[in-house]
Parts: structure tokens; C-alpha cells; sequence
């Protein structure tokens, strides 16, 4: 369990460098940052993602599930917040973007990995 959730957090900060190198209004100081970052994400993830799903529930409904990214978008604003300077994304609209962006990389390499332990 423990093991699952640090390769988790392992994965999500690559998604996160990746994200960064793409964007250039995305901004991490390092991959240090990445791990911390990634840290975070996941505590917000699984509090308060939770709590904004189930109160936006209609909005996602109505948008197929695609206002999930919008709630990732939030949290990923809150990591930034949190972190300060050492992790700034510049807008919301970036936010949105990473998100998608960041589900899609942690949707392929959890698949890697997970094909890769298997065989």
C-alpha cells in the first residue's frame, strides 16, 4: 500500500517536470519541488476533492464528467498557493490546461508502470 502510494507520488511529479517544461506558465523550481508539490496534491486530492465533487455534482453531470477537470484546476491552485514561489502557475486557464494535461501523463505512466510490474 505504502509502496503503491510513493510510486503514486513519484509519477505525479514527473507529470508535474513534464507539465512545466511544456508550459512556460508553469513553473517549478525543481523536481524537489515536484515531490513536495505532488505531496500535497495528493492530501488535497483526498480531502477536499472529494467534498467539491459532491458539490458540484450536478455541474459534472451536465458536463459529462469533464468539470472534474475544473476541481483539478482547483487544486492544483491550492498546491500553488500553499507552495508559494517555489511552484507558480499563472492563471487559471493554465491551470485547466495542466490539469488535463497532468491526468492524461498520469493515466500513461501509471499504465507503464503497471504493465511493466506485471510481466
Amino acid at each position: 500500500m505504502l509502496l503503491r502510494w510513493l510510486i503514486s507520488v513519484f509519477l505525479n511529479a514527473v507529470a508535474l517536470i513534464v507539465v512545466a517544461q511544456l508550459f512556460s506558465s508553469f513553473q517549478l523550481e525543481g523536481f524537489g519541488t515536484a515531490l513536495l508539490a505532488s505531496i500535497i496534491l495528493g492530501i488535497l486530492n483526498a480531502v477536499i476533492k472529494p467534498i467539491l465533487v459532491i458539490l458540484t455534482l450536478p455541474v459534472t453531470v451536465l458536463t459529462l464528467g469533464l468539470f472534474l477537470f475544473v476541481i483539478n484546476a482547483v487544486t492544483l491552485m491550492i498546491t500553488q498557493a500553499i507552495m508559494d514561489e517555489s511552484f507558480v502557475i499563472e492563471g487559471f486557464g493554465t491551470a485547466v490546461i495542466a490539469a488535463v494535461v497532468i491526468s492524461l501523463l498520469n493515466l500513461i505512466l501509471n499504465k507503464l508502470v503497471k504493465d511493466s510490474v506485471t510481466s
